[in-house]
């Protein structure tokens, strides 16, 4: 089993990606710790992993409260060798749907402020944990790339994240400790079909990336490159990913 004698904690642990990672790390055989602010889903979902034979605790807290997330991993690490993998799918209670010009500003920057204090906290607290053993794997999940009208502050929020993997990337790396931002790509909106209605919306996926840039994926770069590349380039060197 890949996982077998890990310890992961899963932020935002009863959600439709944070219960799939959870399932998946328990079965390569991770003791798997579901955190979240719900008790009664995260208890079901300890009860189904268990269940499938899985080793699984619960904790019921906010991925916002500093104080709460330190008790919670320094429980963690001193029940067990130690925390290996750290994954982040807690929600940004964003407002979609309405332009940004037509937006308060409170409603702009709240996905923004949760995203990075949720993401910010717990990274903090488990680092220090995995610093004095040269290992472990901090996961944080976001948006993709696009551009989406109607998002809101989500699409600044993940901006923010990345920036924030980014920075972390840069200062652990070094210490042996991987840090992963994982995009998901949304699909695109595309004209309507010649003979379909005008309002028979339909989406395209996102085209699949290019030989040549698959390939170049697992490369270092050689040649010059923007400041956001060479930043990329500089963690990997650390033994850090930042995307």
């Amino acid at each position: 089993m890949l996982l077998e004698n890990k310890t992961a904690i899963v932020y935002g642990g009863a959600g439709a990606i944070g219960s799939a990672v959870a399932r998946v790390f328990a079965g390569e055989s991770a003791t798997v710790h579901l955190v979240g602010r719900t008790h009664a889903p995260l208890v079901e979902l300890g009860a189904t992993i268990a269940e499938s034979g899985g080793r699984v605790e619960v904790a019921t807290l906010d991925a916002s409260d500093r104080a709460a997330v330190e008790r919670h991993a320094d429980a963690v690490a001193r029940h067990s060798v130690g925390i290996d993998i750290a994954f982040n799918a807690t929600s940004n209670a964003d407002l979609h749907g309405t332009p940004l010009v037509d937006m308060a500003d409170e409603d702009v920057l709240r996905p923004v402020i949760k995203a990075v204090t949720t993401h910010l906290t717990p990274a903090t607290a488990v680092a220090r944990h995995m610093i004095p053993r040269r290992t472990g794997v901090i996961l944080a999940m976001g948006g993709g790339r696009e551009a989406v009208p109607g998002l809101g502050g989500s699409h600044i929020a993940w901006s923010a994240l990345s920036g924030l993997c980014r920075q972390r990337a840069g200062e652990l790396g070094p210490h042996g400790i991987r840090s992963a931002w994982l995009l998901s790509r949304l699909a695109r909106p595309i004209e309507p079909v010649r003979g379909r209605p005008r309002g028979d919306r339909h989406f395209a996926a996102p085209p699949a990336p290019s030989r040549r840039r698959r390939l170049r994926r697992g490369l270092p770069r050689l040649r010059p490159c923007a400041d956001h590349d060479r930043d990329r380039v500089q963690c990997h060197r650390q033994g850090a990913v930042i995307d």
